[in-house]
This record gives structure tokens, C-alpha cells and sequence, in this order.
């Protein structure tokens, strides 16, 4: 049994890391990809974790596969294509850490798995279903998520989804947020940023776009990240904030959320909830605080899963 599968793009995060001669940006190749973020978050906290992509037959897919079987991630729902290549995406850091991304994709071995090509076994031997909104920009892998989640609620699996917003990968705004907002009925846990938060509700204010992602969409659970300003959830018509660990300085956000992500999904399988809605919100609270947590240690190294913290950290930060 899996505590995670996860479902969607795998690929390489080129991240600044310095200058060369006369000013030559250089960067270093680091393993990323919100969902395979999250699966290796899971798999590191010490939960069994599966992903299910699709990566080009190259140095970049081949390297992606030897880092998640490093990380103990289960790899056999990992395809190979022969004609695309693995997607890249290149990494700006402003002073703060925060990221901006320019992906070459066009399309990436990603956005080309097929209905027919997944491990439903996987899903089926699965506590938790995840995935993201990036397969829903082309075809045949929106096509491909659609199928899995499908079966995954048919399997009885918990649904997580986080839209993991990329403007720059879908043909316009309209399209995003139809296809972002097609896929919340499924979902049992909603992780949103702030500004995903407002580009799906049209609301600024988190009590009042939380509320409507909650009743609009009948969300057992909304998790809305803040930041350096913590995270917040709602069940139902409570709405409670976590203030996010301040003794740490942040070098890279890439991956913060996955991070987050993965502990709050890792938190959900060890304590086998199942209904957010009826769950004590002092149980929920100290899940939040984990996640906060990674996220923290997250950001106070480069790249996404480099970056994705032990179980050890995490407890040795939250004691501290």
C-alpha cells in the first residue's frame, strides 16, 4: 500500500547559481516538478510514495528516474518517450528568494502520457490521489489525469489537488481557470496559494474567496498558503491560520509548497483521516504546523527536491 501517488510532470528546474566570466549567468540542473516534489517530500518524511510521468529517453529523464529511486520513490509508473524530450524550466530568484519560471515545453514528454499508458494499480493500492493542474494544457495528458482521477475516487482514495499555477503554459487566462476550476469536484483536500486563491474566486480577502471555494465546490478541506506569513484552512465555516516559523532565511521558495503539501499528505496517512469536515481542528492545527515546518526548511536551500526535508529536520525545527 502507497500513502501517495502522485500524478504529472517531471522535469529539470535550471536554477541560478552564480556568474561566470563577464558576467555569464550560470546555472545548476536541479530535479523538479510539483507533483514529483510532493512524492519525494512523502517519501522522505518516511510514507511510501509513487509517480506517475512521463520523461524524455535522454540524459535529463533518465537522471530525473535515478533521483526519485534515490529518494525511494516508486518509479514504475515512470514512462519514457522516444520522440519528446523531458520539459525544462529556468529559474529567476529575486532578493527575497522568490521565483519566476520560463519553461521550454513545447510540448515536454510530460504533457504526452496516454490514458492507456498508466499504472492503475498504483492508484489503486493508494491512500491519497494528487495531482496538479499542468497536464490539463495539452492533450493526451489531460485526457490521462482525467482517467486516473476518476478511478481514483471510483478506488476510494483521498484527492488532493494543488492547481500549481503557470500562466505562461496555457494559451490564455480563460482557459486556465475553466480547466483549473473543471477538476476541483474531485478534490477532498484544495491547496491554493493567495494568488490562486484569487485568479479562481475573483476574491482578495481569504475569508471570503476560502468560503466560496468551500461551499461553491463542496470542498471537505481548502488550504491556502501565505508565505512568509504562514498558511490557513478552512472546514466547513471554520477558517484558522498558522503562523509560518520566522527563524529561518529564505534562500529559494522553489518547492516551498510541495513541501508543504507533502507533509500535510504524509500527516494525513499516518493519522488516517478521512473526513476533514468532522476532524477535530486541534488535530488539523498541529498538521498545518508540520507543514509549515518543511515549507520553512524548504526555502533555506536551492531547488525543489534537494531542498525537501527529512523527518528528523522537520521535528528538530518544530522543537526548537
Amino acid at each position: 500500500m502507497y500513502d501517495v501517488t502522485a500524478f504529472g510532470e517531471l522535469l529539470i528546474d535550471f536554477t541560478p547559481c552564480g556568474a561566470g566570466e563577464e558576467d555569464t549567468l550560470l546555472f545548476e540542473r536541479n530535479p523538479g516538478g510539483a507533483p514529483a516534489n510532493v512524492s519525494v517530500c512523502v517519501s522522505k518524511l518516511g510514507g511510501r510514495a509513487a509517480l506517475i510521468s512521463k520523461v524524455g529517453n535522454d540524459i535529463f529523464g533518465h537522471f530525473l528516474k535515478e533521483v526519485l529511486e534515490r529518494h525511494d520513490v516508486e518509479t514504475r509508473g515512470l514512462l519514457f518517450s522516444d520522440t519528446v524530450k523531458t520539459t525544462l524550466a529556468f529559474v529567476q530568484l529575486d532578493r527575497f528568494g522568490e521565483r519566476t519560471f520560463s519553461f521550454y515545453r513545447n510540448p515536454g514528454a510530460d504533457t504526452t502520457i496516454e490514458p492507456g499508458e498508466i499504472d492503475y494499480g498504483l492508484i489503486k493500492n493508494s491512500k491519497v490521489f494528487h495531482f496538479g493542474s499542468l497536464s490539463l494544457t495539452d492533450e493526451p495528458s489531460r485526457s490521462a489525469l482525467l482517467a486516473a482521477a476518476d478511478f481514483a475516487v471510483k478506488s476510494g482514495c483521498i484527492i488532493s489537488y494543488d492547481p500549481n499555477l503557470r500562466i505562461p503554459l496555457w494559451k490564455n487566462l480563460d482557459e486556465a481557470r475553466n480547466s483549473i476550476i473543471s477538476m476541483l469536484p474531485y478534490a477532498d483536500i484544495l491547496k491554493v496559494s493567495l494568488e490562486e486563491m484569487e485568479f479562481i474566486t475573483g476574491e482578495q480577502n481569504l475569508e471570503k474567496g476560502s468560503l466560496i471555494l468551500s461551499e461553491k465546490y463542496g470542498l471537505d478541506l481548502v488550504i491556502v498558503t501565505l508565505g512568509k506569513d504562514g498558511s490557513a484552512y478552512r472546514t466547513g465555516n471554520t477558517l484558522r491560520t498558522q503562523k509560518a516559523f520566522d527563524r529561518v532565511k529564505a534562500v529559494d521558495t522553489t518547492g516551498a509548497g510541495d513541501a508543504f503539501l507533502g507533509a500535510f499528505l504524509y500527516s494525513v496517512t499516518q493519522r488516517d483521516i478521512k473526513e476533514f469536515k468532522a476532524a477535530d481542528t486541534k488535530i488539523i492545527d498541529e498538521m498545518m504546523n508540520f507543514a509549515n515546518a518543511a515549507a520553512a526548511l524548504c526555502v533555506m536551500k536551492k531547488g525543489a527536491i534537494p531542498a525537501m526535508p527529512d523527518l528528523e529536520t522537520v521535528k528538530k525545527l518544530m522543537d526548537g
